[in-house]
């Protein structure tokens, strides 16, 4: 069978995620620049090569100064790392729609192993005749795992940032 390659439709695709405020609320955020190819056997997506790069300079919260403060060493460190990337080494198939995708995530320099839950929305042919697949992540990481340990502690008790960031994606890919 013959080897599909699948790229991002960035106009349709979302890399968020959010993390406890003060112990109590989440501050949400997303990268706005980002890249994503599967190599695929025909359209089926289990056992494919999956890659994905993020410019950590992209980070977006909706504010200048929190922005620019996880760009900095307190964080991701984006001088010295510009760029968050995920090489799955398994796309597994638990049932009907939902999958597990495995890999290694490499963020400020440290590459960990992650499997994430993924669900599956389906194939679909947009008015222009690409045909589309779209999926969905919704996973959690330590921040500390890769050594984002900025915090603080806070007056009342507890801390300021919380250390489980939970990945909100929203993937559509196109097949080439």
């Amino acid at each position: 069978m013959a080897t599909t390659k699948w790229t991002i439709d960035q106009t349709h695709s979302e890399i968020g995620f959010k993390v406890k405020h003060m112990m109590f609320t989440n501050v949400s955020g997303k990268f706005l620049n980002y890249d994503a190819n599967i190599i695929t056997e025909g359209d089926d997506f289990t056992n494919s090569t999956i890659e994905f790069s993020a410019d950590i300079d992209s980070v977006d919260t909706r504010n200048a100064d929190r922005d620019n403060h996880l760009k900095s060493a307190d964080f991701f460190d984006a001088e010295n790392h510009p760029k968050m990337t995920f090489k799955a080494s398994s796309f597994t198939k638990a049932n009907d729609d939902n999958y597990e995708i495995a890999g290694d995530l490499t963020l400020r320099g440290v590459t960990k192993f992650v499997k994430l839950p993924a669900e599956f929305s389906g194939l679909m042919t947009d008015p222009w005749g690409n045909t589309k697949a779209g999926f969905i992540i919704n996973g959690k990481i330590n921040r500390k795992d890769w050594g984002l340990n900025w915090n603080s502690a806070m007056e009342a008790g507890g801390v300021l940032v919380g250390e489980e960031v939970k990945l909100e994606i929203e993937l559509q890919f196109v097949k080439q």
